[in-house]
């Protein structure tokens, strides 16, 4: 489905809109992440990627934070670092939404390309991303913490999408 397809679905969604993240919603964007990961980023994980210029932006339906994106600027490419949509707020296309948003920007930067790294088990995501088109271009060994202390760390998977 392309991008105007994806949006005329929100017509019936409730009113919902993109900011930039700011300081201000850093408790809010906390609760979500949270709440959405076994391993979630800290504070000083989104404060050092703010004050390292990349790009944060935030889905908001009236005060309720439904998702976020974190993504890294490059030279003809951008990284996506943290994709995230609120557990409460999850398959109801808003994932689909957020990546729009993220190519958007990019293509913005003059980027070519997005890449990403997902947990081999994240079905989920990966069929997120694989139905938004990206392709799988490689893997990560052992890249993420385990799913508890002292467990074997998980495989990355590398994805890649043309802009």
């Amino acid at each position: 489905m392309n991008a105007a397809a994806r949006l005329g679905q929100y017509a019936s969604a409730p009113e919902a809109r993109l900011e930039l993240f700011t300081l201000e919603r850093m408790d809010l964007l906390l609760a979500v992440e949270q709440c959405a990961y076994s391993h979630p980023w800290s504070r000083g994980n989104f404060t050092d990627s703010l004050a390292s210029g990349y790009q944060i932006e935030l889905l908001l339906g009236g005060e309720q934070l439904i998702g976020y994106f974190v993504a890294m600027p490059g030279v003809d490419e951008a990284h996506l670092l943290n994709l995230t949509v609120a557990p409460e707020c999850q398959q109801q296309g808003w994932a689909p939404m957020l990546l729009d948003a993220l190519a958007l920007w990019a293509r913005g930067r003059g980027a070519q390309w997005l890449w990403l790294e997902v947990r081999i088990s994240n079905l989920r995501a990966r069929q997120v991303y694989e139905k938004y088109g990206f392709q799988r271009v490689g893997e990560r060994k052992r890249y993420y913490p385990g799913p508890g202390p002292g467990t074997e760390r998980e495989d990355a998977v590398v994805m890649s999408y043309a802009l």
